[in-house]
């Protein structure tokens, strides 16, 4: 059976409406295409870090209660587990204020096997990091050696738009590993100072990995790869948070890569049809996602799609 191995943080995302706390669930921008797998029933296993503490014990046990195999979470002793508060607006975007106590010792776990046709999520500041690069390397030069899929989300956020110079090597060297990379219009404006699609997979992206999508909220989605361009309509809907909008659709394409056995060296011969398909999957997710407060699909929904 494949797997899906992702690495990436844990936080506990504090929901405020009209500056009253409504909701508190675990997050974290891989974490939530985890959790969404493991609720497809995918073989899912989760590189990452969680602290000795309530919220810590909190994060874990609702990773093990969907599937998740936390083998590869490191526990620290010192610190405490990062905490996020997320303002809602009248669009139900959210505005976020983080709360970290890292241990100077991080990540300090034994990384999963992988095998071929595995498909690996690495994403956000976590895979640029420099205090993490030893570690996510190690599983990117892991998936590669095996033949694994590397499906990478950006997701730069602007809090980190004054490093994009500093980041702009390992950004390139995450690309060069990458099969699949996606990101927002607003990501690619932190990185490269523009959001256009064309021109950002012309200058940064086609010579590296030859697949890529940007979104761009409630505009179309970009496709482009080595064959074909095409561009994908949203559906209007009505939100009650986009907070794990683009994790969700991020599962979402990796489900439809796995319904559709799709393997690392299908990825260069893929139709029009076949992306159409994963595409769908992907808006499929995200749309269910944002009808809610949670981050990830509901159990319901994951029933009726499998």
């Amino acid at each position: 059976m494949r797997k899906v191995i992702g690495i990436g943080e844990t936080i506990l995302d504090v929901l405020f409406r009209n500056g009253q706390p409504t909701a508190a669930v675990p997050g974290g921008s891989v974490y939530n295409a985890m959790i969404s797998l493991g609720r497809m029933g995918v073989d899912v296993t989760f590189i990452s870090e969680t602290g000795n503490d309530r919220v810590g014990r909190m994060i874990l046990a609702h990773m093990r209660e969907n599937g998740i195999c936390t083998d590869s979470v490191n526990v620290f002793p010192d610190g405490k587990s990062p905490v996020s508060l997320a303002f809602l607006n009248e669009r139900n975007d959210a505005d976020h204020i983080f709360y970290k106590d890292y241990p100077r010792l991080r990540l300090d776990v034994r990384l999963p096997s992988v095998s071929r046709d595995d498909i690996v999520m690495i994403g956000s500041y976590y895979a640029v990091t420099p205090l993490l690069r030893e570690k996510v390397k190690e599983l990117l030069d892991a998936a590669r050696e095996a033949g694994a899929i590397v499906y990478y989300d950006v997701n730069f956020r602007s809090s980190h738009a004054n490093e994009a110079i500093k980041l702009h090597a390992t950004i390139l060297e995450n690309f060069e590993y990458t099969d699949i990379l996606r990101g927002s219009a607003d990501d690619f404006r932190n990185m490269f100072g523009t959001g256009d699609a064309d021109t950002i997979y012309r200058r940064h992206v086609a010579f590296y990995c030859p697949n890529f999508i940007c979104t761009d909220a409630e505009k179309d989605i970009c496709l482009r790869t080595a064959a074909f361009a095409k561009n994908y309509p949203i559906e209007p809907i009505e939100t009650v948070s986009t907070i794990g909008a683009g994790d969700n659709f991020n599962a979402g394409v990796v489900w439809g890569l796995l319904k559709n056995r799709i393997r690392r060296d299908d990825l260069r011969e893929l139709t029009e049809a076949d992306w159409d398909g994963i595409i769908r999957c992907g808006k499929d997710f995200s749309a269910e996602v944002c009808r809610s407060l949670h981050n990830s699909v509901s159990k319901e929904f994951a029933g009726r799609y499998r």
